[in-house]
């Protein structure tokens, strides 16, 4: 071999050997260690893959109480229409038991009043009703003092030539009970919570009679 050949030999060999070492390097570089940490996206994953979160419950409103009493007579509102049979004129009078109101020469005071509940068989709006009417010598005169009903206007009426008086509703509330824990009545009975049919002069159960207005105190209309 001329020394030509082995020096061209060597220099090959020397490049084959340059060429290996770099691949061995960069493979030890692209192999990751195994003992490494992962870095904190790695640990946690890729969002997009990650499970959602559960939605937290809703959390249902509340059942409210049921209504165990019905409403205090105080609290109720009874709408009271009057009609002048004379001029054909009529009014309507909203009182709360205990008022009353004046037009012209007649006074109605509301006492008490009442509805059957709506699963009772008989429906029924009553009121408790004091007319005193002013007479041609300025002297007042009580004509009227009962129960009088919406549905049944001839079990009472205002017995007056001018005046006619009658309920139109009472505004109350009735507690959560029906006829599967009340006992139903006769079909023929009035319901209890109804006052029965009441006499001229009688005052509502709970109250205490009104003295008759005088002239002087019902000057005003």
């Amino acid at each position: 071999m001329t020394p030509r050949r082995a020096g061209m030999l060597a220099l090959g060999l020397a490049a084959a050997g340059a060429i290996a070492w770099t691949a061995v390097s960069q493979t030890e570089q692209a192999t990751p260690d195994p003992g490494a940490a992962l870095s904190p996206d790695l640990e946690q994953g890729n969002s997009a893959d990650a499970a959602p979160a559960a939605a937290p419950a809703k959390k249902s409103a509340p059942t409210p109480p049921p209504v165990t009493s019905e409403t205090p007579m105080g609290e109720r509102v009874a709408v009271i229409g009057m009609l002048n049979k004379r001029n054909g004129l009529s009014r309507d009078a909203t009182l709360h038991p205990g008022q009353g109101v004046r037009w012209g020469d007649l006074v109605i005071r509301l006492r008490a009043c009442e509805t059957t509940a709506d699963w009772e068989s008989e429906q029924l709006t009553g009121a408790f009703v004091q007319a005193d009417k002013r007479a041609p010598d300025g002297n007042w005169h009580r004509i009227f003092s009962g129960w009088l009903y919406k549905e049944s206007p001839s079990l009472n009426v205002v017995e007056d030539p001018l005046y006619d008086v009658w309920p139109k509703s009472c505004t109350m509330r009735h507690p959560d009970i029906g006829p599967a824990t009340v006992a139903a009545t006769s079909s023929g009975a009035a319901p209890r919570s109804i006052a029965k049919k009441s006499a001229g002069g009688e005052a509502a159960p709970g109250t205490a009679a009104e003295p008759k207005p005088s002239a002087e105190s019902n000057n005003a209309t």
